[in-house]
C-alpha cells in the first residue's frame, strides 16, 4: 500500500495548529489515529509510527505540540516537557481528532489515540476531553492522570509498560486498573518483562527491545481493529 505524508495546519485554539500527516494513497474510508510525541518532539521516530499507520490503513495525525522544537539531548527534552501548557496541549490535541473525525474518508467517526512517554499520559488526557475518541493506546506514560481525569475515560484504554522502566513505579499500573475497573471501563494493562522506559522506540537501541515493541504493536493494532471500528 501506497502512503502520502505531508505537514498540514488544521484549525485549534481560534488560530491554526501544525502536524504531521500519513495516510493511505486512495479515496475508500478508512480510519483514524492522533499520534502523541514523546518528550523530544515531533521527530522521526514519531513520525514514523504515524507512517506505520498509514500502512495499516489509517489516517494518521501526529499534532506539533511542541510548535517546531525537536531535541535529542534529555535536558532539553526535560525543559521543554515542563515549559508544555497542558490545556493548550489539549485543546490543539482535540482539535486534531476533531479535524479527523471530520474528513470524508473518516469511516467510523471515532478515531483512535496513542501516545509514548510524556504523550502515553496526554493520550490519556485527551481521552478524558474529547468526544470523538474511541480507543486509546497508551505506552508508558510518564505524567501522573490527575484521577477525576482517568473517570472520565469513556473509551477503551490499552495500557502498556515496560517491567524495568525505573521511571514509572508498578503503583501506577494498579491505580490504573483500579481506578478503570471501579468505572466499568474496557480496558488492559501489559508489563513487558525486562523491558525499559521507551522499549517501543527503535531510533534508540540502547533501549529498544524488538521482541516486545513488536508484540506491543500487534495488541495496539488489534486494539484499533476491535474497538474503532465494532
Amino acid at each position: 500500500m501506497s502512503i502520502v505524508t505531508r505537514s498540514i495546519s488544521f484549525p485549534a485554539n481560534g488560530g491554526e495548529a501544525q502536524g504531521f500527516l500519513a495516510a493511505p494513497d486512495g479515496p475508500e474510508p478508512r480510519g483514524a489515529v492522533v499520534v502523541i510525541q514523546e518528550w523530544w518532539g515531533l521527530d522521526a521516530h514519531i513520525q514514523d509510527v504515524a507512517r506505520r499507520f498509514a500502512a495499516e490503513g489509517y489516517v494518521a495525525l501526529a499534532p506539533d505540540l511542541y510548535h517546531g522544537a525537536v531535541t535529542h539531548e534529555p535536558d532539553e527534552a526535560r525543559k521543554l516537557a515542563m515549559a508544555l501548557q497542558i490545556p493548550e496541549a489539549v485543546k490543539e490535541m482535540a482539535a486534531a481528532a476533531a479535524y479527523l473525525a471530520a474528513r470524508p474518508d473518516i469511516q467510523p467517526r471515532k478515531v483512535g489515540v496513542i501516545g509514548f512517554c510524556m504523550g502515553g499520559s496526554l493520550a490519556l488526557v485527551l481521552a478524558a476531553n474529547s468526544p470523538h475518541i474511541g480507543a486509546v493506546a497508551s505506552f508508558y506514560g510518564g505524567r501522573e492522570v490527575p484521577e477525576d481525569q482517568l473517570r472520565a475515560i469513556t473509551a477503551p484504554v490499552l495500557a502498556i509498560f515496560g517491567e524495568a522502566d525505573e521511571g514509572i513505579p508498578p503503583e501506577r499500573h494498579a491505580l490504573l486498573d483500579r481506578v478503570f475497573t471501579d468505572t466499568g471501563l474496557l480496558h488492559a494493562i501489559y508489563v513487558y518483562p525486562g523491558a525499559p522506559h521507551a522499549f517501543f522506540n527503535d531510533a534508540r537501541p540502547e533501549v529498544y527491545r524488538p521482541l516486545a515493541a513488536q508484540d506491543a504493536w500487534v495488541r495496539t493494532l488489534a486494539w484499533f481493529e476491535k474497538y474503532l471500528h465494532a
